[in-house]
């Protein structure tokens, strides 16, 4: 097996990267959010705080890329001021999907998250989560600090919440 150095050296120039068209052909086929045995990006999963114990939920989230569309409003408005052309949030693809993740897992909250792939039209993160009453995770001090903070993605305090808050 190839050492994390290595895993995260290929992972710099995925596309080069041998099998990246069958995970891209796999990731497709699933649902929006899947849960999976171990994380694929193993070196990036332990950077950002994963560890291979019971409690630590690793998830996969597709997101469509791309700009937002806002609302339409059906009053007395010129149209090219509606606002519904060239609209952009200001979260970042990556806190939607952190966000999708701890709505679909309620009982978890997210540690971190990170890029796992992308196509035209889809962008896949890789969330790890923590059960929040996993006696595993209460035992151990950093993610019994994490799990303390209740719906932390939602108050930005994530990484990449942290990043949309101008914070880092």
């Amino acid at each position: 097996m190839k050492s994390h150095e290595a895993l995260g050296k290929a992972w710099h120039k995925p596309k080069e990267m041998e099998g990246y068209k069958e995970l891209l052909i796999g990731l497709r086929s699933r649902h929006t959010i899947t849960r999976v045995e171990k994380p694929l990006r193993l070196d990036r999963a332990h950077s950002v705080g994963y560890k291979a114990k019971p409690g630590f939920i690793t998830v996969h989230v597709k997101i469509k890329k791309g700009g937002r569309k806002r609302r339409q409003v059906h009053r007395g408005r010129k149209p090219s001021k509606m606002g519904i052309k060239g609209f952009t949030t200001k979260k970042s693809l990556q806190l939607i999907a952190e966000e999708r993740a701890n709505k679909k897992y309620p009982n978890c909250e997210v540690l971190n998250s990170y890029w796992l792939a992308e196509d035209g039209r889809h962008k896949w993160f890789e969330v790890i989560l923590l059960d929040r009453i996993n006696p595993s995770v209460l035992s151990d001090s950093e993610a019994s600090r994490v799990v303390k903070r209740r719906k932390r993605v939602y108050r930005g305090l994530t990484k990449s919440g942290r990043k949309m808050r101008g914070l880092l």
